[in-house]
């Protein structure tokens, strides 16, 4: 249970991951710049290495690894404050709803989304992709799953989100609130986001596609992690 009292009341899971991010940055930073670039090119997700590109800092462990090291690295301070803004936003919500380790679980599954979205449209290519954007993509997309069937109220991350309706995908779809986010979202990844938006860390990137990739992973999937926490919650009661 994430019910446990902590200042803002964040959900073990967003406070883990949040964490993690941060201590990983810290470490990076803290590192001679090419020790520094070594580490982040080492856990970035790059597209090179799947073309046979040889003497990418990581090797081969990194071909498996860096389908998740990449949301924990970041371009740099303004990059890392406002993903975690956006996750204590709607990673908070979508933790409390589903609980800690589940939360993690899907997380992961929208930024292994997103990686796999942007090395289809950028597949060979060099430019790192850092950041858990695409993660919290998912987890916004997840989220508003919810919180448009309790109608949107200002309040909503204060409310027992386990009670909240979660609207089915037609729906969802269907409804204006949900189209105005989602058109003014795409508008913003377009603006800031097509071809990469360069960082500050040597050249790296978080790519429109990427976002995408975790939003529609997010969408989709956060209707599964619903059925089996209630089904777990259903047998434990």
């Amino acid at each position: 249970m994430d019910s446990s009292p902590r200042a803002l009341n964040i959900p073990n899971g967003v406070l883990f991951a949040g964490l993690l991010m941060f201590a990983v940055h810290v470490l990076r930073v803290s590192l001679p710049d090419e020790e520094g670039f070594a580490l982040l090119v080492s856990l970035a997700f790059i597209p090179a290495r799947y073309a046979g590109v040889s003497g990418i800092p990581g090797g081969q462990w990194s071909e498996v690894t860096s389908f998740i090291t990449y949301m924990f690295v970041h371009g740099g301070w303004t990059h890392l404050v406002v993903n975690l803004l956006w996750m204590l936003a709607f990673g908070s919500a979508v933790a409390k709803r589903i609980g800690t380790m589940p939360f993690l679980f899907f997380s992961a599954l929208c930024g292994i989304a997103g990686a796999l979205v942007h090395l289809a449209f950028h597949f060979g290519e060099a430019i790192p992709v850092v950041g858990a954007s695409a993660a919290i993509s998912g987890q916004m997309a997840a989220a508003l799953r919810f919180m448009f069937g309790a109608g949107a109220r200002p309040t909503w991350l204060s409310e027992d989100v386990k009670s909240m309706p979660l609207a089915g995908i037609s729906k969802t779809l269907a409804n204006p609130q949900f189209l105005g986010f989602l058109a003014v979202w795409v508008l913003l990844n377009l603006l800031f986001g097509l071809g990469g938006v360069q960082l500050e860390a040597g050249g790296s990137s978080i790519a429109w596609e990427a976002h995408i990739g975790g939003f529609l992973c997010g969408l989709f999937a956060i209707g599964l992690f619903d059925r089996l926490v209630q089904q777990r919650d259903s047998r434990r009661a």
